[in-house]
């Protein structure tokens, strides 16, 4: 007999695992068919372990500038040992993927693992969306749910010519697997995992050189963002290259790494490195789901999906890096809950895609939510903006890292607040205060009224939201 159940989730990542346990939240039954680890590409592939290699390297980085706090120590004595810092890299997501695993008990979800693949209608479903599983054990499991809610993730992407062979060309999974720090590192791509593998290898002491065929790093941030950025990872010795396209069929291989022609404009030069990381972008996981079995519609690699997140089978539902859009844990768990509040008939809250909040990791770190002055203005808004660098700030100085800013993007007619963006140290906390800020459609008065605890680095968004109405008064 198949396993009967309310709702089938098919991939058990952020936005998967987020729908499963809101359905069982309301008493529905709920099953999660996941073929590799639980918690998906986030938990075991992307944002927890890099995040972790990361605050490993900014240990490393502050260490090698002790003497900055009043503290001697001297360069020899300071090493890095990467086996113990995956070691510890791969006991961060143990834990998280232990406490996932306790999640799934204490909501009664069943966890099936195995590979599904959507089939047509039977006798216990008269709609398309049964699963079927072929198990780890090679044996065959029926899933059978009135819903089913797709959320298989996506993959990095990879280049003609430039295909990863997970020893010398990388893509950010395998890089996460390197057993040894190469002595120089190529990164294809200055988006938001090429800028944070830029400044974690930059920190572990790798050199690094960056290409971006855009005109900046971080090309969909606010340029005053891009900007920051740049000057920081070059300060670092990052090499960065914009506008300029790697030659995909250039690529030699030999004992001594890579060689890759890069073109900027009318010159072309040849780049050498141990190894190349190719971070340009991702696609859908939809191969061998199924989807031949299904009206479900795909345009441009990505499953398509209506507002409420159906499909073109009502009764199937499709959340997170599946549907492209904004590929982000985060957004994928947001979409999980508005879509099993839809289907149980509820009225859930729609996101609109730049009030996400969007965050890189790197040193400094970039956080930013809503629009940016540009896009502002293109939406018809007549923007003004107002900027607070974190040196005018006591704890940016206490901390020992005041590079960077609060930019705030408001509507100059009806002060709405259309955005915030933010370079410098621990950004990425001070973020979800703007995007409730958002949310509450709070503008920049009274978030600036609010109290701000001094001293702390929130007290540059305070005073970033009054630098609006020129009531700055710290700077």
């Amino acid at each position: 007999m198949p396993i009967q159940v309310d709702v089938a989730v098919l991939g058990g990542g952020p936005g998967g695992y987020t729908a499963a346990i809101r359905a069982a939240q309301e008493g529905k039954k709920v099953a999660i068919v996941e073929q590799g680890k639980l918690g998906g590409t986030c938990l075991h592939l992307g944002c927890i372990p890099s995040k972790a290699l990361l605050r490993s390297a900014e240990v490393y980085a502050s260490l090698l500038h002790a003497d900055t706090y009043g503290i001697k120590l001297s360069r020899e004595a300071v090493k890095v040992d990467f086996t113990a810092v995956q070691e510890r890299k791969e006991g961060v997501v143990e834990q998280l993927h232990r406490g996932l695993r306790q999640l799934m008990k204490k909501h009664g979800i069943e966890v099936i693992q195995g590979r599904g693949r959507i089939i047509g209608p039977s006798i216990f479903s008269p709609k398309s969306g049964s699963l079927a599983v072929e198990l780890e054990d090679g044996e065959m499991e029926s899933v059978v749910s009135r819903h089913l809610i797709v959320a298989t993730g996506s993959r990095p992407r990879q280049l003609p010519g430039l295909e990863a062979d997970g020893e010398t060309v990388l893509t950010s999974d395998d890089a996460l697997r390197m057993e040894t720090l190469p002595s120089s590192m190529l990164i294809a791509g200055g988006g938001v995992i090429g800028i944070e593998w830029a400044s974690m290898l930059s920190d572990f002491g790798v050199r690094v050189t960056l290409v971006e065929a855009a005109s900046r790093v971080l090309p969909g941030e606010d340029p005053d963002v891009s900007a920051a950025i740049a000057k920081a990872l070059s300060a670092r010795g990052v090499r960065i290259l914009t506008g300029a396209m790697l030659q995909q069929e250039s690529l030699s291989k030999d004992s001594g790494g890579i060689s890759v022609a890069v073109r900027q404009g009318e010159t072309e030069e040849r780049l050498q490195a141990d190894r190349l990381l190719v971070s340009v972008g991702r696609i859908a996981n939809i191969e061998g789901i199924g989807l031949e079995n299904t009206d479900i519609a795909v345009q441009d690699g990505w499953i398509k999906v209506k507002p409420t997140l159906q499909t073109a089978e009502p009764h199937i539902y499709a959340i997170g890096d599946v549907t492209g859009g904004v590929q982000l844990a985060h957004a994928a768990a947001h979409e999980g809950i508005a879509a099993v509040e839809h289907l149980l008939g509820l009225m859930p809250h729609p996101a609109a895609p730049h009030r996400i909040p969007r965050c890189v990791y790197s040193r400094p770190e970039t956080a930013s939510v809503g629009y940016t002055e540009e896009q502002a203005r293109a939406a018809g808004h007549d923007p003004m903006t107002a900027k607070i660098p974190f040196a005018a700030i006591a704890k940016a100085i206490v901390h020992g890292d005041s590079e960077g800013f609060v930019k705030v993007v408001a509507d100059r007619g009806t002060q709405d607040l259309l955005g915030v963006h933010m370079v410098g140290a621990h950004v990425t906390e001070l973020i979800a205060e703007a995007s409730l800020a958002q949310f509450l459609d709070a503008v920049p008065w009274e978030v600036g009224a609010s109290f701000h605890p001094h001293p702390s680095l929130s007290e540059a968004l305070g005073e970033a939201m009054l630098a609006t109405l020129g009531k700055s008064v710290h700077f």
